[in-house]
């Protein structure tokens, strides 16, 4: 049971679990977070070439959180700094990461669809799950029992009590910008490092946006935040073990049926989700 279905589904849900994480950090402080794609798109590509130069997956995880958290910065620089919208300043970090890995494949490897693969030898085993249940804990004690929990949380919810008592709104929101940034390039990392061998092009497939799904579904708190993240982990199983399953007569199911499975369970939840979820009240307010 745990080898043939809990291991598995806690292995694909590791990605999102960061990302939605990383996600509800930077809402609850108060900013619209729809980029986690593009973080983890970035990361998902440094964190292979950096593994694939180094032979070290370790220091390519690491610099795929970085390379997120680098993206992260042009993204608060833009709506802290300059008041931009923030869905539109999200929308445009996605095309933007979208368009960076291709560019420099093309310098480095002479091609826009992948990476060469990483060495079997310089492949994660079993570190990222390890690291994310550490995220996990960390973050269900940091929400609830921390003074560094309790001043971001007000930074999304009551901003001018938190001014008055002399603690930078700002500050709280550039660190749930960071914090989204470095999770969710470490939620690509583990893509391209542990669950995949190279980068491929747009590898992440829609995975920041169930994410963030994932944080509207659990109400902006961690453990059901978690609990969301496991249950589009479970659908993706389904999707894969339900490929070429015949329900009627002797032809199968089509794939493209199949593989629409965790996109159409996220519309099917959030559409029952979202009006019983309470955004942080001054979610957006830059």
């Amino acid at each position: 049971m745990f080898e043939s279905f809990i291991l598995p589904v806690f292995r694909v849900s590791a990605p999102l679990i960061l990302a939605a994480l990383g996600g509800m950090w930077c809402e609850r402080s108060g900013i619209v977070q729809i980029g986690l794609e593009g973080f983890m798109l970035v990361g998902s590509f440094f964190g292979a070439v950096v593994t694939l130069s180094t032979l070290n997956p370790y220091t390519g995880f690491l610099i795929a959180g970085l390379s997120g958290m680098l993206l992260a910065v042009l993204y608060g620089v833009v709506v802290l700094r300059y008041r931009a919208d923030q869905i539109v300043a999200g929308t445009a970090i996605n095309l933007f990461a979208m368009g960076v890995p291709p560019f420099f494949s093309k310098i480095w490897y002479d091609s826009t669809g992948s990476t060469p693969p990483i060495p079997t030898a310089a492949q994660f085993q079993v570190a990222p799950l390890w690291i994310t249940l550490g995220v996990i804990i960390s973050s269900i004690i940091i929400f609830h029992y921390s003074r560094f929990g309790l001043r971001l949380r007000f930074s999304g919810e009551h901003p001018e009590a938190l001014q008055s008592a002399g603690v930078s709104v700002r500050l709280k929101r550039w660190q749930g910008i960071l914090i989204a940034g470095f999770l969710a390039g470490l939620a690509g990392g583990t893509l391209s490092t542990y669950l995949s061998s190279s980068f491929i092009r747009n590898m992440s497939a829609g995975r920041g946006f169930i994410a963030l799904a994932a944080v509207i579904l659990g109400k902006w708190r961690p453990i059901p935040t978690v609990l969301a993240c496991l249950l589009f982990g479970v659908t993706e199983i389904a999707q894969i073990r339900l490929q070429g399953v015949t329900l009627w007569g002797s032809e199968p199911v089509p794939v493209q049926w199949i593989q629409i499975l965790p996109y159409l369970i996220t519309i099917i939840v959030l559409a029952g989700a979202v009006g019983r979820s309470n955004a942080p009240k001054a979610l957006g307010n830059s």
